[in-house]
């Protein structure tokens, strides 16, 4: 037994007998027999082996009374050890201290022992198939390609939306021959429907990139971890058509969806699985975020991936309006705060509705957070970002995604120990301990490993530096005010520069189309508006002219069944959202501005011919397009009529422009030749005609 230290002893006595005391013995230990086994095993194995620690089992009081139900003396409260030991009193002696790592390989070992699930349905006495096993490698973005043995059920025992599954075992590649020792459980999944077989490659690729999410989550030291199952293509080519599967290892436990990719959450409302993707958008800077998390516990499989550009990643990716979806339904937890994400910006109305669901959240999470999770820091609005996207698509070598280190000659039989790496490993190669941070520890190289060169492993592990940094300092919160400060600070005010404005955009467009309430229900109209201003604020064109067109009672197709009273505040307000449109690109903000200042319409009949110039000039120049690609310059306000309405301003002049006939002149005559080329005639010569009277009202002067 451990002895009593002066430092416990000079504790108040009612706190040391509420103290736990870690047990000594574990349960069905036979010390005397079982130390020997376990240390010559521990010193063979080359399992690297993982110690999570115990649950105390008595407090100090219960020991302190088992020694007095043994006859055993203990030392009184608040006494001296040292001077009591002296005394003659005696304690016991001291038991054999059985180490972490004997504990946890028993705790293997029994697991290993207990009677295998699947084995009432005698799989081993199927026929064995040959297939082609193709597995991506997420370090070096490459595919690998072996062969293996398996049997499989001819019917399944199962399907989801989309997919059947059946029970499967493979053969290890080391240990061949024995089907009911040897072999390990998996499900093997096919498509309902026939689909490309490119679609099978592309969930694998998926699902190793979320994988790479997964660790980097675990990087800032979560309450619990999270892992993403290992998934590859298989391919029986004995078969007709050389049908694909997808093979991941059988999971046994509860199966539970906790959010989707279209803003599901379920009813437990699970802490860590929406703190997850919430940590998945922002450390990307917005650029993708990963939803659609399901599995057993913290151990997920077929997540989603939306990403800023809808691209990739199969038609699960809805984009930016998969991302509005997952917010309108995300509560920020315990866990986001520890981590420093920024709360989504939410119309008081939705905030309301949350209510309910908050109450429901915090009496439903046991998940805790400890105080030692690692908060991100925001990027400045000065550093430019880190482009994910480009970094996940065009990366020569990505990141590894698992905890777990690649051996392509063994199976992925060890599967109870968490950082046992086994075959299906070989795509990804990373422990979630490892950071550039001197408070994590790297990955030590094993030897399924001493093929790779020094300088590659250099390679690999800054590229990992490389994630991690980008990941931790270019991260961008959630809220409109720092996004808002990004802009200003950069001047980025350009069209469809902000994911987070265009996600407010949808979700402004989802409560338009009474996405949220029941279908007799009137939506939220003061939610649309607050989300639609927001992204106005942010600079998304749509959102700029459909704003301005509602303060100014024009015709607006989004949110078309709003409108507001016709004031001077509101008219005021429009013309702010046009000047915005405007200043971002806008043509068409760019000519009703310009037509604004020169008629005074609008501007309470201020006329400034100065700044109707300076519009009309920018509109002109914008000769074929403008940066969301839909306007054609023979179609809409043709610059032949520019030309001659700012001809016409200088033939006046006032208003801040200085009068000009002889510029003017030049101007019809450039009109007339351009409508000339738009075969307009009519309109050519009454242009070279105004010319004319221009310049002789030059040479009167």
């Amino acid at each position: 037994m451990p002895t009593i230290d002066d430092r416990a002893l000079s504790v108040d006595h009612d706190d040391i007998d509420q103290l736990m005391i870690f047990p000594l013995t574990d349960i069905d230990f036979d010390r005397e027999n079982d130390n020997d086994a376990f240390r010559n095993e521990s010193e063979d194995s080359n399992q690297p082996i993982t110690f999570k620690g115990f649950r105390p089992q008595m407090t100090l009081k219960q020991r302190r009374r088992s020694l007095l139900s043994t006859g055993l003396s203990i030392p009184p409260p608040n006494s001296n050890v040292s001077l009591w030991r002296n005394a003659g009193s005696s304690l016991p002696p001291p038991s054999p201290v059985v180490s972490p790592v004997d504990r946890w390989k028993k705790a293997v070992r029994k697991i290993r022992s207990q009677k295998d699930p699947w084995a009432d349905f005698h799989l081993e006495k199927l026929p064995s198939e040959n297939v082609i096993r193709h597995r991506y490698n997420a370090l070096k973005r490459q595919w690998v390609v072996d062969t293996a043995s398996v049997k499989i059920e001819k019917e399944p025992f199962n399907h989801g939306a989309m997919r059947v599954c059946y029970r499967l075992k493979k053969l290890s590649n080391v240990h061949m021959g024995d089907w009911s020792q040897q072999s390990h459980n998996y499900v093997a999944k096919r498509y309902m429907e026939n689909v490309c077989r490119e679609v099978y490659f592309e969930d694998v690729h998926l699902q190793m990139d979320a994988k790479l999410w997964g660790e980097e989550y675990n990087r800032h030291r979560p309450p619990k971890q999270v892992d993403i199952i290992q998934m590859c293509v298989l391919e029986f080519k004995d078969r007709p058509g050389s049908p694909l599967f997808h093979l991941e290892h059988f999971i046994d436990g509860h199966y539970m969806k906790y959010n989707s990719n279209s803003g599901f959450v379920e009813e437990t409302l699970r802490l860590t699985p929406q703190a997850f993707s919430h940590f998945t958008f922002e450390c990307s800077s917005h650029k993708m975020i990963v939803v659609d998390i399901q599995g057993v516990g913290d151990l997920w499989t077929d997540p989603q991936i939306h990403t800023s550009d809808g691209k990739t990643y199969g038609d699960g990716n809805l984009g930016t309006k998969g991302m509005a979806l997952f917010f309108h339904s995300h509560i920020c937890n315990c866990i986001c705060e520890s981590f420093g994400l920024s709360k989504f910006d939410l119309a008081p109305s939705e905030e309301v509705k949350q209510e309910d669901f908050i109450k429901l959240q915090l009496s439903n999470s046991v998940t805790q957070v400890r105080g030692l999770e690692e908060r991100y820091v925001a990027d400045s609005p000065s550093k430019e970002g880190f482009d994910f996207l480009e970094f996940f698509n065009s990366r020569s070598v990505s990141m590894a995604s698992s905890a777990l280190s690649w051996n392509s000659e063994d199976d992925f039989g060890g599967q109870f120990s968490p950082r046992n790496n086994r075959d299906e490993e070989s795509m990804s190669v990373d422990t979630c301990q490892s950071s550039v941070s001197p408070s994590y520890r790297r990955r030590h190289r094993l030897t399924s490993e001493s093929d790779e060169s020094a300088s590659a492993t250099m390679s690999n592990e800054e590229e990992r530096d490389r994630f991690h940094l980008a990941s931790k300092m270019m991260a961008r919160p959630s809220s409109v005010a720092f996004e808002m400060d990004r802009l200003a600070v950069r001047n980025l005010q350009t069209l469809g520069d902000s994911v987070l404005g265009q996600i407010h955009h949808d979700l402004a467009m989802y409560h338009e189309i009474g996405r949220f309430v029941r279908p007799t229900e009137q939506f939220d109209v003061a939610a649309a508006m607050y989300h639609e201003q927001q992204a106005a604020e942010l600079g998304v064109k749509d959102a700029i002219l459909t704003m301005a067109n509602i303060f100014l009672g024009m015709p607006h197709d989004g949110l078309s069944t709003i409108t507001v009273p016709d004031t001077t505040e509101n008219r005021d307000r429009g013309i702010e959202y046009m000047t915005m449109a405007a200043h971002s690109g806008d043509r068409a903000a760019m000519l009703f501005m310009a037509k604004a200042y020169e008629t005074g319409i609008g501007l309470d009949g201020e006329k400034s011919f100065k700044d109707a110039v300076k519009w009309y000039e920018k509109a002109a120049n914008m000769m074929q397009e403008d940066e969301s690609g839909e306007f054609d310059a023979m179609m809409n306000d043709p610059v032949y009529q520019i030309k001659a309405s700012i001809a016409q301003m200088y033939v006046v002049g006032g208003y801040g422009l200085e009068k000009d006939p002889s510029y003017a002149g030049e101007l019809f005559s450039e009109a007339a030749e351009r409508a000339t080329a738009a075969m307009k005639g009519r309109l050519a010569n009454k242009y070279f005609a105004l010319a004319e009277e221009a310049w002789a009202q030059e040479e009167e002067e």
